[in-house]
C-alpha cells in the first residue's frame, strides 16, 4: 500500500470514528481497540495508528500509558473553555475576514441559516450551522486560525449531540440574522459582539437544559 493510499484510509478510518464519538454512538471514556478497528476497516495497524493521531489532534481521543487509546471524556468546564475560546477566536477570524466579504458569502450564509431552520434533526442542524459560520469566516484567510476553529466547532458538536440526545427541536437562529444584518450595513463592531455572545450563550443554554 502506498503512503498516499494509507493517508486516505486513516483519514477514512479517523473520520468515521470522529463521527461516532461525535455524536455518542461511541461513548466517553470507551476503550478504542487497535485490533478490533483494524478488522472492521480491513486495515493494518499503520492506517489506524495514523487514524487514532487524528482523533488526538481533534481533542477525541487520548492514548494512556499501559492502557492504549480511549475517548475522551467532557464536562461543564469544557464547555466554558470551548465556548470561551470559540469567542475569542471566531471574533478574530471575522475582523480579518470583513475586508474580504462579498455579497455572495453573505447570501450563501444566509442559505445555510435557512437551512438549519428546515432541519429535520440535530446533525442536519449542526451541518448548517457549522457551514454558517465557516462561510462568514474563511475569508479571514488564515488558515491556522481556521483550523484552531473547526477544532473547537467539533467539541462543540459533542456538546450538542449530548444535549439534545433525547429530544430535537430545530431554533429559529435570529442571531444568525442580525450578525449578517449588521456585516450588510458595515457595522463590523457589531457583528462580531453578536457572534461573540451568540458563541457562548448557546452552547451554555443547550447543556444546561438537559442537566449536563
Amino acid at each position: 500500500m502506498t503512503s498516499s493510499a494509507k493517508e486516505t484510509l486513516a483519514t477514512k478510518i479517523a473520520q468515521s470514528l470522529a463521527d461516532r464519538i461525535i455524536t455518542g454512538a461511541i461513548r466517553p471514556n470507551t476503550p478504542l481497540r487497535q485490533d478490533h478497528i483494524a478488522k472492521e476497516f480491513g486495515a493494518s495497524h499503520v492506517p489506524v495508528r495514523e487514524a487514532f493521531r487524528h482523533l488526538e489532534a481533534q481533542g477525541l481521543a487520548v492514548s494512556e500509558p499501559q492502557r492504549g487509546m480511549r475517548v475522551t471524556s467532557f464536562d461543564v468546564e469544557d464547555l466554558h473553555e470551548v465556548a470561551a475560546m470559540r469567542a475569542s477566536l471566531e471574533v478574530l477570524a471575522l475582523r480579518h475576514a470583513v475586508p474580504n466579504m462579498t455579497p455572495a458569502v453573505l447570501d450563501a450564509a444566509e442559505w445555510a441559516t435557512h437551512a438549519g431552520d428546515a432541519s429535520r434533526e440535530v446533525r442536519e442542524w449542526e451541518d448548517a450551522n457549522r457551514r454558517f459560520h465557516r462561510l462568514i469566516l474563511e475569508p479571514c484567510e488564515m488558515p491556522r486560525l481556521l483550523s484552531a476553529i473547526d477544532t473547537l466547532h467539533t467539541a462543540s458538536a459533542r456538546f450538542l449531540f449530548a444535549a439534545w440526545r433525547t429530544e430535537w427541536e430545530a431554533p429559529t437562529n435570529h442571531e444568525h440574522r442580525a450578525i449578517l444584518a449588521a456585516l450588510r450595513r458595515g457595522e463590523t463592531d457589531r457583528a462580531c459582539l453578536i457572534l461573540s455572545k451568540h458563541v457562548g450563550r448557546t452552547t451554555r443554554r443547550d447543556l444546561q437544559k438537559n442537566g449536563l
